[in-house]
Formats: C-alpha cells, sequence, structure tokens
C-alpha cells in the first residue's frame, strides 16, 4: 500500500500542554507509520505505534495511559472497523480517529455510525492531523459522558458521542464540524460572531487568513462543508442562517418567533 510522505511544516503556535497528548497509532505500512509517529513527536505527541491490529488488542494495559486511539482502516488480519468494536467490547473507551487513504463518505458515514470522533484523509498531511489529534484530546472523556443528548427539531446532538443526527440519521460531522452545529443550535435564534466560531475551531487568539477578518473566509468554508452534509440528508435543509456583520445563527423557529410565537429552545434528554 503506497502511503503519502510529508515534510515536516511548523507546528501552530499553540501552547504545549505540561503533559504531551499520547496516541496509539495502528498502521500496517512500516514506513508511513515511521512517518507519521515522527511527526507527531515532533509536534509534541507522544506516540505508541502498533502493526496491526492485534498487536494493539495483546497490549490493552497500554490504554489506561492513553488519551487517542489513530486506526488505519485496512489492517492486515483484522481491519481498524472491525477493530474498533473489538475495543469498545474490551472496555476501551478512548476516542477513536481514522487515518487513511480511503476517505470514500461511505467509509466516513460508518466509521461515524461504529463510534469514531474523527475521519481523516491521509493526504491531508500531518498538521491538519496534529490540529485534529488536539481537538478530539481537549475533550476530557468524564465531560462526555456527563453531557446528555440536545434536540432541536429534527436535530439530534448526542454529546456523549459527538455526533449530529439530521432525521435520525448520522450527518457526518467532523469534531469541530459537530463543535460549529452544538454552538449555533444551543443558542437558538441567536448570532454567534465569526470569531466565536473560529475560535471553536482553533483557539482563542489564533490568527490565519489575510487581514484582521481573514479568519471569516474560513468560518464561511466550514459553514458551508456543515450545509452540504445536512443538504445531502434533506435538500430543504435552512436552519443556518447569515448575517454579514453578526455571523450565524440556528434558525429553529426563529422565523415565527419574530411573527410572535415564541422561539424554539433546545431539549435536554435525561
Amino acid at each position: 500500500m503506497t502511503s503519502p510522505i510529508f515534510e515536516p511544516v511548523n507546528p501552530t503556535n499553540q501552547e504545549p500542554k505540561t503533559d504531551p497528548i499520547r496516541i496509539l497509532l495502528v498502521e500496517d505500512d512500516d514506513d508511513y507509520r515511521e512517518i507519521v509517529s515522527s511527526e507527531l513527536s515532533w509536534h509534541g505527541f507522544d506516540v505508541r505505534s502498533f502493526a496491526d491490529g492485534d498487536s494493539l488488542l495483546g497490549s490493552l494495559d497500554i490504554t489506561a495511559d492513553a488519551d487517542v486511539i489513530v486506526l488505519d482502516w485496512r489492517l492486515p488480519n483484522i481491519s481498524g472497523i472491525d477493530l474498533l468494536p473489538q475495543l469498545r467490547e474490551r472496555g476501551v473507551n478512548l476516542p477513536v480517529v481514522f487515518l487513511t487513504s480511503h476517505p470514500e463518505p461511505v467509509y466516513e458515514k460508518l466509521a461515524f455510525e461504529r463510534g469514531a470522533l474523527d475521519f481523516i484523509d491521509k493526504a491531508r498531511g500531518v498538521e491538519i492531523l496534529a490540529r485534529r489529534l488536539r481537538l478530539v484530546a481537549d475533550k476530557p472523556a468524564a465531560n462526555r459522558a456527563a453531557n446528555k443528548d440536545v434536540v432541536c427539531g429534527k436535530l439530534v446532538l448526542r454529546r456523549n458521542i459527538y455526533r449530529a443526527l439530521w432525521n435520525e440519521v448520522d450527518v457526518g460531522l467532523t469534531v469541530s464540524e459537530y463543535d460549529i452545529v452544538d454552538l449555533l443550535a444551543s443558542n437558538v435564534g441567536r448570532y454567534q460572531a465569526y470569531r466565536a466560531i473560529y475560535d471553536l475551531q482553533y483557539y482563542e487568539g489564533f490568527v490565519a487568513g489575510q487581514g484582521n477578518h481573514g479568519y471569516r473566509t474560513n468560518v464561511r468554508s466550514s459553514i458551508k462543508r456543515i450545509r452540504k452534509k445536512f443538504c445531502k440528508l434533506d435538500p430543504t435543509f435552512a436552519e443556518i442562517q447569515n448575517s454579514i456583520t453578526l455571523g450565524y445563527r440556528w434558525r429553529g423557529l426563529t422565523v415565527a418567533a419574530e411573527s410572535g410565537v415564541p422561539v424554539a429552545r433546545h431539549t435536554e434528554i435525561p
């Protein structure tokens, strides 16, 4: 299996954590496994790698000290997508991210249905992988377990596993896309500033794009991807509204509310 090779690039200027994020990487391509392990280590991660799923299953004691598991899709003996439920059956509830050279939507959808938190194309590069792993690792497991599902019309947010359902079908959002939808739907009818949305994807104060408002282009691109995923399930989807000056909001029943009908609020499921 031929895998892309990346040249190291400077990491973001994000402040390093006191303790490195601990990654368990399962990848059968020896050269690619060494490259990714090396570059993630250079980005400040602590990486332990395995050549196949059986090796990880035989060393489950180390999962107690890990933060995130990264799986290749196609592995010898047991595929990554079949390895994930076996880990859950053995009580391993760490966040799982797929890093694959098979980014087709059918694979992405299955990964999210099995409980993965993110699905990343290998061609995106290790810098993107590093950023996405930080987003996943920054979500404490205790908080995931404590959060309740939220219902907002046809939308259901399963906060314990960071999944968004529309008409009971998983939308297939990435972790950062889910965070944006959660922010908007938790504040029905109220516009959220471009900067607030952008900070969810990176961190407060991060600067990107040209000029003082260059980050807005990034936010618009993210919203476009989110809308596209919802519209694939429901061509009539129109819940995300934009104001050039104010930002974005989740519509809910705000159209009716502006005519005197109370605005719908999200409901938490006990």
